[in-house]
């Protein structure tokens, strides 16, 4: 299929567009009018101290004031923090820039830290740009994504092409897009029941939201949970001319303007203050003439404690700046030397910094939690399991870790359908299970094993 979007009337199958990435179903921070936590909503479940911690922070921001520095999110690894953050950019808009990096990350780089720390806080902060074009925009119908075996990776599956099929109240009408659109459909995800639009010369698409009679909430075996803000299915024809917004990121110029002046081979550590300088000014004067808004987005931090004190220096300063996104931090350390000095801190963040920032903690789930997450999770794998399965895998979660419960979803997956069975039973889980361990069981059966390599060392003296 070409890049271009074409229209023609066709018969299609209904296949559902796979989600992808672990936290790609969380729509939101699931809060009610009064900032409170709905205990299932929006991909999430529950953690309702720091998702209202958070939602009154998107608050803040949504009326123009900044709270301090951001956010920093303590708590044991895999109690949600990622989800939290990623829960805040969806609360500011579906198009809001979310940026996710890792502390550990400023080692070992081609640029410099200052260089990788300015480009991230860049592409986490958003132009919106209006203007008036071309869109298809309906209810999804019907979808159906071809694939092919990746190139670099003959294992994995990408899209190169997809039919859509888009129904408003009025008229219904079937398109045929290719690679990048059909990719990024599979990336938002889009599904039968979106209601979405799509920008008819650049394929850029929107999704709106989920149309009225498709539900706002989805029903697992743990009960109803909210998913997405429900939208009434649009009237009219199918194309049609509309004032809309994009997003692109302040990096996204700056690289623009690169490419403009001195083609498109370059190296990324060649944007300079001089740049980006010129791109503030651009984008400064569109937002004058009311062409354009700044679309403030959250760059997260994971593992904050791994930073040293020249990059929380320079993010400290970085956003007192007019232009700065909303910074997560996320630690899972108590006291730790602040890397680069011999000073011992709070979570390895030099006091300074730490005291500009409001802290949440995240705590590890409950059982009903860790079974309602796993529900959730498996309708976003469209895996289909049974109660007696469901619950193996949350005694797994409750023993060892929620982590290591959903990773075995997909394997168990592969071995009912490798054993011709389309729903996963008690019997696939206990067959991955045996195969793949716990970090835990890991350790111990390390040091088992040392300790027997040691005790023959010591007989054989």
């Amino acid at each position: 299929m070409s890049g271009e979007i074409k229209i023609r009337e066709v018969e299609t199958r209904r296949v559902e567009a796979r989600r992808i990435g672990i936290h790609s179903h969380v729509t939101g921070l699931g809060l009610d009018k009064n900032l409170r936590a709905i205990d299932v909503a929006d991909g999430l479940v529950g953690q309702k101290e720091a998702r209202e911690a958070a939602g009154i922070i998107v608050h803040l921001i949504k009326q123009g004031k900044r709270p301090g520095h951001g956010l920093l999110l303590v708590g044991p690894p895999g109690t949600g923090k990622t989800a939290i953050a990623i829960g805040m950019a969806r609360e500011l808009g579906q198009d809001v820039p979310f940026v996710a990096i890792s502390g550990s990350e400023i080692y070992g780089l081609t640029i410099r830290k200052t260089e990788f720390l300015r480009q991230a806080i860049r592409r986490a902060i958003g132009v919106r740009i209006k203007e008036t074009k071309e869109v298809y925009e309906g209810e999804v119908v019907e979808l159906e994504v071809e694939k092919e075996p990746y190139p670099y990776n003959p294992y994995i599956q990408i899209a190169t092409g997809a039919l859509i099929t888009l129904a408003t109240k009025d008229e219904t009408k079937t398109l045929e897009v290719g690679e990048r659109i059909a990719n990024k459909l599979l990336e938002l995800p889009v599904r039968i029941g979106d209601v979405i639009e799509i920008d008819a010369e650049t394929g850029w698409i929107t999704k709106i939201g989920r149309a009225a009679g498709r539900g706002i909430t989805s029903k697992g075996k743990t009960g109803e949970y909210r998913v997405a803000r429900v939208v009434e299915r649009p009237s009219g024809p199918v194309r049609k001319t509309k004032t809309i917004t994009h997003t692109v990121t302040l990096h996204d110029i700056d690289i623009a303007n690169i490419r403009l002046h001195r083609g498109l081979l370059f190296r990324e550590e060649e944007v300079s203050d001089e740049i980006r300088q010129k791109v503030d000014e651009y984008v400064n004067d569109l937002i004058k003439d009311h062409k354009a808004e700044l679309v403030p987005g959250v760059l997260f931090i994971d593992e904050a404690h791994m930073l040293d004190v020249e990059s929380f220096a320079f993010l400290s300063r970085a956003l007192e700046e007019e232009f700065a996104p909303v910074l997560v931090l996320a630690t899972n350390r108590a006291i730790t030397t602040v890397k680069g000095t011999d000073i011992k801190s709070p979570h390895g963040i030099p006091i300074d910094m730490l005291d500009r920032l409001l802290i949440a903690r995240t705590r590890f789930p409950t059982r009903d939690e860790i079974m309602r997450i796993l529900d959730i999770r498996a309708e976003a794998e469209d895996l289909k399991i049974s109660k007696e399965a469901l619950e193996m895998l949350t005694d797994i979660g409750e023993k060892y870790s929620l982590r290591h419960a959903s990773q075995l979803m997909l394997p168990a997956k592969a071995v009912a359908e490798a054993m011709g069975d389309s729903i996963v039973e008690p019997k696939h889980i206990e067959r991955v299970r045996s195969l793949f361990i716990d970090t835990r069981e890991s350790v111990e059966y390390l040091k088992n094993e040392l300790a027997k390599d040691a005790f023959l060392a010591e007989f054989l003296k």
